[in-house]
């Protein structure tokens, strides 16, 4: 049986088993400004989640066999479009990140960055669905038999295959901390830090997961945000900023502002997702 666990809109577990919604957790958030945006959903409720999720599973076989892992860029601003930028602008030569049905793989084109990470975030488990790892490469892909996730060892299998600048999707504080020792210990390759899904971080994991990242994300994270609209030195967004805590990182924000043609307008009143957890 194919079984993937996703915490998705606001905060819900989500359980997916053989193509379909299984269990889907109370929401922590009730408000996510994206949401709203492009579905027009004012409140997240399980209902309203688990025919989000189901959707996406019809539209592009998200969590099944089928799942369609290209897709162009929809030039707005989030953590998978600045990926995509970085290896079209040759900043980067890889992207750690994860993929239902694979875990951790290694992903060096910009359509795959986008079809892997703009479609699907927060991927807490997974397990193998064998006819997505030809599409990634057998050697891209950290364990085809167990479709583990495991961004260090991810890392580590990057540098293994050669790569020099590769960047890595995080979520949590355990692996910013092994991720400071991977660059002592291989002080000729570039790491750089992407911190996502940061919702309900604690101030310590906050903190730590600060500054570690180049780019973090705030997502519905009142203690990220804390942190990030005191000490950021480069700022993107309102309602879901996107935060630079090095020169690299601010660096990147700016390659993909330059591609998008700038930022948009400030809003006097941004919407904002509710509660902030």
């Amino acid at each position: 049986m194919s079984r993937h666990i996703i915490e998705a809109l606001g905060l819900s577990r989500v359980t997916v088993e053989d193509g379909k919604v299984v269990d889907v957790t109370e929401p922590q958030v009730e408000y996510c400004p994206l949401f709203d945006h492009h579905r027009g959903i004012k409140k997240l409720t399980k209902d309203v989640i688990a025919e989000n999720i189901q959707f996406r599973i019809d539209d592009f076989g998200m969590c099944t066999p089928k799942r369609q892992l290209r897709m162009k860029d929809f030039l707005n601003f989030g953590i998978s479009e600045i990926l995509c930028t970085l290896l079209e602008k040759q900043e980067i030569d890889s992207v750690v990140m994860v993929l239902e049905g694979c875990g951790t793989v290694i992903v060096n084109e910009p359509e795959l960055v986008q079809g892997i990470g703009g479609r699907v975030s927060g991927l807490v488990e997974t397990s193998p669905i064998p006819e997505l790892v030809p599409e990634i490469g057998e050697k891209n892909v950290l364990n085809p038999e167990t479709a583990e996730i495991d961004q260090i060892e991810g890392i580590k299998l990057a540098i293994r295959e050669g790569y020099k600048d590769i960047a890595a999707t995080i979520t949590l504080a355990g692996d910013a901390e092994k991720i400071n020792e991977l660059k002592k210990e291989y002080p000729d390759v570039n790491i750089y830090v992407f911190v996502v899904h940061t919702s309900k971080r604690t101030p310590e994991e906050a903190r730590i997961l600060f500054d570690t990242c180049d780019v973090a994300t705030a997502c519905a994270s009142k203690n990220i945000r804390e942190i990030g609209d005191e000490e950021s030195i480069k700022t993107v967004g309102q309602s879901i900023p996107i935060y630079a805590k090095t020169d690299d990182g601010k660096r990147f924000l700016e390659l993909r502002l330059e591609k998008i043609g700038g930022e948009k307008p400030k809003k006097e009143n941004p919407d904002l997702p509710y509660p902030l957890i």
